[in-house]
C-alpha cells in the first residue's frame, strides 16, 4: 500500500512543473516569434512574472510570496482564456477570408484546424491551473481549523 506523500514533497514536486512547463513555454513562444504585437507579449511577460514570484515563493514562503503566487496563477489562467479566443477569433478572420460563406460547425471546424493553433493558449491554463495547486493548503496562509474552541487533532495545523 502506497503511503501518503508530504505535502511539501507533493508542493515541490509540481512547483518544478510548474518552473519547467514555464520556461518550455517562453522557450517555444521566442522561437516562434510570438511577439507581433502587444497581446502576443503578455503570455511571456506572465511567464516572468510567474518565475519571479515562485522563487520569492521559495526564498521567503511567507503568506504575501503565497498570495502573489496565486495572484499570478490566476493572471496565467485569464490570460490562457483570453489566448484562446483571439487564436480562435484570428483563425475565423482568416477563414471567412478565404470561404465568405462558411459559417456554424463547418467554420468552426476549419477554424480550429488553421495555422495559428487556437489551443495553444490552453498552456497558460494548464500553468496556472499547476502553480495554484503548488499553494493549495500552504502552511503560510492556512488558518488551523478548531474544534468548539479547541486545536483540531486531526492533523490538519501542521
Amino acid at each position: 500500500m502506497l503511503g501518503t506523500a508530504e505535502p511539501a514533497v507533493v508542493r515541490s514536486m509540481l512547483a518544478a512543473l510548474f518552473l519547467f512547463g514555464s520556461l518550455g513555454t517562453a522557450a517555444e513562444l521566442v522561437l516562434l516569434e510570438h511577439n507581433e504585437d502587444i497581446w502576443q507579449l503578455v503570455p511571456l511577460v506572465l511567464i516572468g512574472i510567474g518565475c519571479v514570484s515562485l522563487a520569492a515563493l521559495t526564498l521567503t514562503r511567507a503568506g504575501v510570496s503565497v498570495r502573489a503566487f496565486q495572484l499570478a496563477m490566476v493572471l496565467f489562467i485569464a490570460s490562457g482564456i483570453a489566448g484562446v479566443l483571439l487564436h480562435y477569433e484570428g483563425n475565423v478572420e482568416f477563414e471567412l477570408e478565404l470561404r465568405p460563406g462558411a459559417a456554424g460547425l463547418e467554420l468552426f471546424w476549419e477554424a480550429m484546424k488553421r495555422a495559428i493553433p487556437a489551443l495553444a493558449p490552453g498552456t497558460m491554463i494548464l500553468l496556472g491551473a499547476l502553480g495554484l495547486a503548488c499553494t493549495y493548503h500552504y502552511p503560510a496562509v492556512r488558518r488551523p481549523r478548531t474544534n468548539g474552541g479547541r486545536p483540531s487533532t486531526c492533523g490538519c495545523a501542521r
